[in-house]
């Protein structure tokens, strides 16, 4: 018996084409977002994963480096060089928990916390010129996070 679940075999050929990949749309997506987001960032001197990293630390700062890394999908691997580099240009500051040395604290810097507003302007800008209004990018963020949630189970 196949492991391939059943709807699969209910569906067209042309179902394997590239133009009918949920996974290359999503991709393709990503892509032109992070494109949008570039030129607006880097006029701030951060990268992508920078901001979203700050977006997250605006929300709730003085947090352990692993629930930052759970709440951007991020491990360790990859969140640590990003923080050394954030922590190094003045944004953050990462501490040994008190209470548990094992544990890495990040909070804030007054230059991190700063940038907030010198990046207030970025969603607005990243989104110019897609005829999508708030209702519709509410809308697509539930979905889209939704389908995260049901692909994490």
């Amino acid at each position: 018996m196949s492991s391939t679940p059943a709807v699969t075999e209910r569906l067209p050929a042309e179902a394997q084409q590239l133009d009918h990949q949920l996974c290359f749309a999503l991709y393709a997506a990503s892509l032109a977002m992070t494109r949008r987001y570039q030129p607006l960032l880097g006029a701030l001197g951060l990268t992508y994963p920078q901001y979203i990293a700050l977006l997250a630390l605006w929300e709730q700062d003085d947090v352990t480096v692993s629930a930052l890394g759970e709440r951007l999908a991020l491990d360790s691997g990859t969140l640590t060089p990003l923080l050394k580099r954030m922590e190094a240009a003045g944004w953050l500051a990462r501490t040994r928990d008190a209470g548990d040395e094992r544990r890495v604290r990040i909070r804030l810097t007054p230059a991190g916390q700063a940038l907030k507003a010198r990046a207030a302007h970025v969603p607005a800008g990243v989104l110019a010129g897609s005829e999508l209004d708030l209702a519709r990018i509410r809308t697509l963020t539930q979905e889209l996070t939704a389908l995260r949630q049901q692909l994490e189970r």
